[in-house]
């Protein structure tokens, strides 16, 4: 594919398999090509890699974080498991609103935590609204160590970014949707790994070992969840789609 952005003509031409198509360099069509490609070529400089949150590397693009921060917000939930916690820049994000809101505490599992992570975590200001799993998230007593943490009538948010293979991803699917509160949402990260199979860094095998291809086989046998992004709480423009790494990985939870 080759893209071509002609300031002087104000458009963006895209070259595909014989195809030519041109759109308004200002149009929300443009934006959102533009947007895939940023995405791409940013994932393989590691541009992800360049964030913290309260002292701690978190590991996500800032506008995913914003939009977990508005589902937070209006969902409020009691609990929020997060299956890969790396060095807990991402539980100390959640921690963090739930502290702003008075309310929820965050389950962190990982099958081996990065060195001085589980210090870092356990000693931090918002370590109050935090507990930490060692293991593997589908194994069956991690799982069921984390259900053992839910007291019951709690409401559950999932955010599963561990493994990302397709197998493990399924696994993580089977074992939590359970838990997850109608209503509330099982995410599923980094879907974006089937367009990032030509990238420096990507992998071919990529466009079928992916975690939204889980996503999609899950919610083939559970009509109970159903891919939803959730609503703009602020929203003004044309503009419709997120710009995320998650494409496709906010499963809802049918009420």
């Amino acid at each position: 594919m080759k893209l071509t952005i002609d300031q002087d003509s104000r458009q963006l031409v895209i070259e595909q398999q014989g195809e030519v198509r041109a759109f308004d360099l200002y149009s929300p069509q443009a934006f959102e090509h533009l947007s895939r490609e940023w995405l791409r070529v940013g994932w393989a400089l590691r541009y992800y890699h360049n964030f913290s949150w309260l002292g701690r590397p978190v590991l996500q693009l800032p506008e995913d974080l914003l939009r977990l921060q508005e589902v937070i917000f209006t969902l409020r939930p009691d609990v929020i498991i997060e299956t890969g916690v790396f060095a807990g820049g991402s539980l100390v994000f959640s921690a963090s609103i739930c502290e702003l809101l008075g309310q929820g505490r965050v389950i962190g599992v990982d099958f081996a935590l990065q060195p001085g992570a589980h210090a870092a975590l356990t000693s931090h200001p918002l370590a109050h609204r935090i507990e930490l799993l060692e293991g593997d998230s589908t194994s069956p007593q991690v799982v069921r160590q984390v259900k053992s943490l839910i007291r019951p009538g709690e409401s559950v948010l999932v955010l599963l970014d561990s493994d990302h293979s397709r197998r493990h991803v399924l696994a993580e699917l089977e074992a939590y949707a359970p838990v997850v509160t109608p209503g509330s949402y099982m995410i599923v990260a980094d879907g974006i790994m089937q367009d990032l199979t030509d990238v420096p860094g990507g992998d071919p095998r990529w466009i079928d070992d992916n975690p939204g291809a889980a996503a999609r086989h899950f919610l083939a046998s559970h009509p109970e969840f159903e891919s939803v992004q959730p609503p703009w709480l602020f929203h003004d423009g044309p503009l419709t789609t997120n710009i995320t790494y998650w494409p496709g990985g906010w499963l809802r939870r049918r009420s």
